[in-house]
């Protein structure tokens, strides 16, 4: 990167720019597709987490924009010598942090085609096929997940693309809110509270507080190790009638079918039958463990979602379907119009006055939005159902074989049941004796394992994160990655023990 000096690279702008020149676009198209087929390709050879310092780009990079352009040739090298290294490889087969962020042809190119044609598809008549596309998908997707008739446009209800669980969460929790202030008064919004588990993703509270819940009218309920830190009904109850005692009015519980920390459920039809007793709205959270719900196997996680008001999943997640794609189902569509809806000047047609479209805009945060339903269409049609399914069995298998792995090393233990294709597990407290009874066995266990995942990391072999879970510190090995194999599942499991020797050795 830099001045190109006495070169004089034709970039498809001698002369007049033409930024869209077909032949030009063709052209760099194919250099950025072999590039990023290339990338795949090795991606198994750089280190899975990124080995740079805080700052490494700004000493690579100019101070300021180059005046003249850039050859397409040289920017690629530049993002193979200066980007790469500073990328955490999420598409590797040996990336088992996090959850997933699964990636697939049908799904890049499907991202392809909606940013070619780069909509700005905020109602139905700013591109009919957008909104009429995202209906169809949605309602398929719907039905693959035996969702309730309710939850679909065909029995009245609808679905929504939406970025993330965190809109969805949000957008959700101001159609609850609106409904309860319209039956109670706006003066009493500081009254209004919320409810989760002390394991629900942190997206709640962010929405709670974007949405004006008074931050002492958050509660995120105890769970415990005996309920698999689900959320009990019991303790759900307690909180709500020790609220009520105090003036509050109950609005809004967020139930989450896998949680981040350890894949935990939360059991829908108990908690949705409290729910109801008090008015609250149910809003079901499965970002990452909704995919595999459309497994026969699995849809039983599901049990109790025809009494909730919501539910979303992350098709990013473990979908083939590249981020951004967060699929949202509601039962009354009406809600979140009524909370979100705007309608200026500007905007009005007869299309919408006519009020026999789905203006998509009335259903989120934001006015503009991307063309996301192509990519999902593209998912589901290149591979099909039968394929989906294969792909996320084939995941639960080898976490299930990394779990059998665990089970023969005795060193070793699973620290939660695993539901889905993520196990977390830890060296047992039984092999520390403590440091001169100054630190707890479980002390000394949190500390070890902590140092352990840390130089498993470092090594850039494998890359997987931590949760803290009763207490507990644990490594989270999350199957999801595309390209991930059995044999990278047995060498993740080779690469645990050799740091867990030298480690033990050490100390």
């Amino acid at each position: 990167m830099g001045s190109l000096q006495n070169q004089k690279p034709d970039n498809g702008f001698s002369g007049t720019m033409k930024p869209l020149d077909p032949e030009e676009f063709r052209r760099q198209g194919h250099l950025v597709i072999d590039f990023l087929a290339d990338y795949y390709k090795n991606v198994e050879k750089y280190p899975v987490r990124s080995q740079v310092e805080p700052g490494y780009l700004k000493k690579r990079m100019p101070d300021s924009a180059p005046h003249d352009p850039e050859p397409i040739e040289e920017i690629l090298r530049d993002v193979q010598k200066d980007i790469v290294p500073g990328i955490t490889h999420w598409q590797s087969p040996n990336y088992f942090a996090y959850f997933p962020s699964s990636g697939s042809i049908a799904g890049f190119l499907g991202e392809v085609l909606s940013t070619g044609f780069n909509i700005v598809g905020f109602n139905w008549m700013s591109s009919p096929a957008a909104t009429e596309l995202e209906s169809i998908v949605m309602d398929w997707l719907g039905k693959m997940l035996d969702l309730p008739s309710e939850f679909l446009f065909s029995g009245g209800g609808g679905g929504v693309l939406q970025g993330t669980t965190c809109e969805a969460i949000l957008c959700t929790l101001v159609a609850a809110r609106d409904q309860m202030l319209k039956k109670i008064g706006r003066e009493n919004i500081n009254k209004l509270v919320v409810y989760g588990s002390d394991q629900t993703h942190s997206a709640l509270q962010k929405a709670a507080q974007i949405a004006g819940i008074n931050p002492q009218n958050f509660r995120a309920v105890a769970t415990t190790k005996a309920d698999a830190f689900g959320l009990t009904a019991e303790a759900f109850r307690a909180t709500i009638e020790s609220d009520i005692a105090s003036g509050l009015f109950p609005l809004f519980l967020c139930a989450t079918i896998g949680t981040t920390s350890s894949t935990a459920v939360d059991p829908l039809s108990p908690l949705c039958a409290v729910a109801e007793e008090y008015g609250i709205w149910v809003h079901v959270d499965a970002a990452y463990a909704g995919s595999a719900c459309i497994l026969p196997e699995h849809r039983h996680f599901l049990n109790g979602v025809e009494n909730a008001h919501s539910f979303s999943f992350n098709a990013h997640k473990w979908f083939l379907t590249t981020l951004d794609c967060c699929c949202m189902w509601v039962k009354d569509p009406s809600a979140l119009v009524k909370a979100l809806s705007t309608y200026p000047e500007y905007l009005r047609n007869k299309a919408s006055e006519s009020k026999q479209v789905v203006d998509y805009k009335d259903w989120q945060i934001t006015l503009s939005r991307r063309f996301r339903s192509l990519k999902l269409w593209m998912v589901l049609r290149s591979y099909g159902v039968a394929n989906l399914r294969k792909f996320l069995r084939s995941h639960i298998k080898m976490a299930k074989n990394f779990e059998g792995l665990i089970g023969m090393d005795k060193r070793f233990e699973v620290v939660v049941p695993r539901n889905f294709a993520t196990v977390c597990f830890r060296i047992s407290p039984l092999e520390f004796g403590g440091n001169h009874q100054m630190v707890s066995k479980e002390d000394a266990a949190n500390n070890f394992n902590a140092k352990l995942l840390e130089t498993i990391n470092e090594s850039g072999k494998i890359y997987m994160t931590h949760a803290i879970i009763g207490g507990e510190y644990v490594m989270r090995f999350a199957v999801g990655a595309t390209l991930t194999e059995n044999r990278h599942v047995i060498l993740a499991w080779k690469v645990v023990q050799e740091h867990a020797n030298a480690l033990l050795t050490s100390s």
